[in-house]
């Protein structure tokens, strides 16, 4: 008797093809709908699966999300960042090109409502935020602190500067005024945001 061949590899390949569908359908509905009418029911309708298969894999619909900006991550779709900064010899230059796309990023409603889901979802929750932490910002994190690290090693930047405090000094006012809507974003911020905290990191 012929011994049947195991279907392991087209079962892995139908649950990525599923996994797949499931987070790009929880990141689209989050723009489109917005966090708080997001639903594991309208998840599981878009992506054509039932919700048991959902909750098999996530608890919440917090951590799907946070696996879809992980894949997008991890697919070279997230932040222009991630590919690298750019690095001209000009520091100042350099950090307003980001800035400035990562303003583009924050005003395009497709991006910006998941990451505000994703936000609201890290505060409360403090195993998806250790996630995050490990996951998403650090990476982050550490590009932004290669091109601080070689600015610095230029002489472009105080020598004792402490470069994660320098990446909080640039991009956090952005992203709490991004975040909290305490005022108007523009090129001309994000521009005066870099100027002021080079003043500030720069050898005296």
């Amino acid at each position: 008797m012929t011994t049947p061949q195991p279907k392991a590899p087209n079962a892995a390949r139908r649950s990525q093809a599923s996994r797949r569908a499931i987070l790009t359908a929880a990141f689209d509905l989050a723009g489109e709908l917005g966090y708080a009418k997001l639903s594991i029911e309208a998840i599981a309708a878009r992506a054509g699966v039932g919700k048991q298969t959902i909750y098999r894999w996530w608890p919440s619909k917090g951590a799907v999300l946070f696996d879809a900006f992980l894949m997008l991550s991890e697919g070279g779709e997230g932040e222009a960042e991630t590919a690298g900064l750019p690095d001209t010899g000009d520091l100042a230059a350099d950090l307003k090109t980001v800035l400035r796309a990562t303003l583009a990023e924050l005003a395009d409603p497709r991006i910006a409502e998941p990451m505000r889901a994703l936000t609201i979802e890290v505060a409360g929750d403090p195993e998806l935020a250790a996630r995050y932490a490990e996951s998403l910002d650090e990476p982050v994190r550490e590009i932004k602190r290669r091109r601080l690290r070689a600015a610095r090693d230029a002489g472009q930047l105080a020598a004792d500067v402490d470069l994660d405090v320098a990446i909080d000094g640039i991009w956090g006012p952005l992203l709490n005024r991004w975040l909290l809507r305490t005022g108007p974003l523009n090129p001309e911020y994000t521009d005066a945001l870099v100027d002021t905290a080079l003043r500030g990191l720069r050898p005296a």
